[in-house]
């Protein structure tokens, strides 16, 4: 099958959509024919629930906005039909225990067939429910299927474009064909580096197609959990999320017009999770407002187009790390599908062009935010300011800078030339017990933000319920009923919420934005 000009064609089929979300639903098929299924059962549930707790409980519109999953033994098995997953956690959580109880011998006949016909059975189970049901207000209408197996995947992909040949795939947007490898290849050190390290060469592409990715992870909870981690990023592609602007180099900035500005196309993409985005609502939900400012960027739902208009160059050495704020968001150059290839293309090259020279000169770019839905009533427009920061990967780090509105005053004083023995002396002997590492990796650290998240997820739902009724009684109940309510969820009302879990470093008075560490830092390091 030539699948590449078979997904490409029905691609264009797909209507012009303005949907708020574009993410995909997801179809997980899980192979457990081989007979290393008795390594990677435990790894993958573990990572699997993990990474749908903070899906569950991220606000704003849901990343994962449907989840199917289907188990092929020697035979195709749907475990979990199609779900809203905000609202079906429970379900998540007794599919994922009944895939930690399957047997673990691979005892099961390999080959092929029960995959494709759990494709087949996913496509049409994803046909009939959209037909009769609409996602959140969205118009999406694509599924994405991810086939974790053990199996050789290149002998999985063949088989894969061999038998879909005459299947409708008009809503299908993309099969993942993951190698679950135990050759233990891998350092934690390495894991987000190398997740998706084995990429086809050359030959592979006319055979496999563009539009069946071919991947190899190794079977550990970390590798996995990275993998259902790419779920929560932003997957739309119909149009760029920044225009990065740069002064032409015909004349000088001062007196150039804006005709001869430099637009760099760009998407952005989240580095790390908001952990304000983990405290919303009961029912996951968030104002508008909290999540868009119009001075400030935002990398989830992309839902403008911002313009960054580079005012200055820096040098690396002399920005103070006081002076930046904010979550990081790395930008890379856009992969919208609307865009012609050979604009696509001078588009790459010049972004990495851009790159290479702030490397070269070690410098950092100062750009003023142009501002989003300004009100008509604002007699004066507030900018932000953001640095953006080169590094030796095709992708340019943004972060917001301080101005002088928001500068404090601070005194530095001087360091002293000498110190006392006594004093001098125990401070170095506690810093040579120190073990030292050459690097930060976070994934060496856990905050136990998993268990918390799932024991606020694993609540029985009449408990929640009465939690709910409680705090908005009816008008038409009697005070002793409401008082004999209220006796019977107090001590409901005592368990500690997410809040008081994390403290807020930082409030703003909007609470658009907060800044959360753990109570105890020696339970963060734990």
């Amino acid at each position: 099958m030539n699948s590449r000009k078979l997904f490409s064609e029905t691609r264009k089929t797909f209507p012009d959509t303005k949907a708020h979300c574009q993410q995909p639903s997801r179809i997980l098929i899980v192979d457990v024919t081989s007979a290393s299924w008795d390594n990677t059962c435990s790894v993958l549930s573990e990572a699997l629930e993990n990474t749908l707790s903070l899906a569950c409980r991220l606000t704003g519109p849901c990343r994962v906005p449907l989840l199917s999953i289907y188990v092929v033994q020697n035979q195709q098995e749907c475990l979990l039909p199609f779900v809203q997953l905000k609202e079906s956690f429970a379900r998540v959580q007794a599919c994922i225990s009944e895939l930690r109880s399957l047997p673990r011998e691979g005892c099961f006949p390999q080959g092929g067939d029960g995959v494709v016909q759990a494709v087949q059975d996913g496509l049409q189970q994803f046909k009939q429910y959209s037909r009769h049901t609409v996602v959140g207000g969205s118009t999406n209408s694509s599924v994405e299927i991810i086939i974790l197996t053990s199996q050789s995947g290149k002998e999985m992909v063949k088989h894969l474009e061999k038998k879909l040949k005459d299947v409708d795939l008009v809503s299908l947007r993309r099969i993942q064909v993951i190698e679950v490898s135990k050759r233990g290849f891998l350092e934690p050190e390495d894991v987000e580096q190398c997740m998706l390290a084995e990429e086809p060469s050359s030959n592979d592409i006319a055979i496999l197609g563009m539009d069946i990715d071919l991947q190899t992870i190794e079977d550990n909870v970390i590798s996995l959990e990275m993998l259902f981690k790419t779920w929560l990023h932003d997957c739309g592609s119909e149009r760029e999320h920044l225009h990065l602007l740069l002064p032409s180099g015909g004349s000088s900035y001062a007196t150039a017009p804006k005709t001869t500005l430099i637009c760099l196309k760009c998407d952005l993409q989240e580095r790390l999770l908001d952990p304000a985005l983990l405290l919303g609502t009961a029912d996951g939900t968030m104002k508008t407002s909290d999540s868009n400012s119009s001075c400030q960027m935002t990398a989830w739902p992309a839902t403008v187009l911002y313009k960054l208009q580079v005012v200055k160059a820096l040098k690396s050495e002399g920005v103070c790390e006081s002076v930046l704020y904010g979550l990081p968001f790395i930008i890379k150059p856009t992969s919208c599908w609307q865009l012609d290839w050979d604009e696509l293309e001078l588009n790459q090259h010049s972004f990495h062009a851009l790159c290479h020279s702030l490397l070269k000169r070690k410098w950092m770019l100062l750009a003023k935010l142009d501002p989003q839905n300004t009100c008509p009533s604002w007699n004066i427009v507030v900018h932000s300011y953001y640095i953006i920061v080169p590094s030796d990967s095709a992708t340019l780090l943004v972060k917001a800078v301080a101005v002088r509105e928001l500068l404090m005053p601070s005194v530095f004083p001087a360091l002293l030339a000498e110190h006392p023995e006594r004093v001098q002396g125990p401070i170095e002997s506690a810093l040579n017990s120190l073990e030292v590492e050459v690097t930060y990796n976070p994934l060496h650290l856990k905050s136990n933000l998993y268990k918390h998240l799932k024991s606020i997820l694993y609540r029985p739902l009449h408990r929640q319920q009465a939690q709910h009724r409680d705090q908005r009684p009816e008008r038409h109940q009697s005070k002793q009923h409401q008082s004999r309510a209220k006796a019977t969820v107090a001590p409901l009302l005592m368990a500690p919420s997410p809040a008081q879990l994390l403290r807020p470093a930082v409030v703003k008075r909007d609470s658009s934005e907060y800044s959360f560490l753990p109570k105890e830092d020696d339970e963060f390091l734990q």
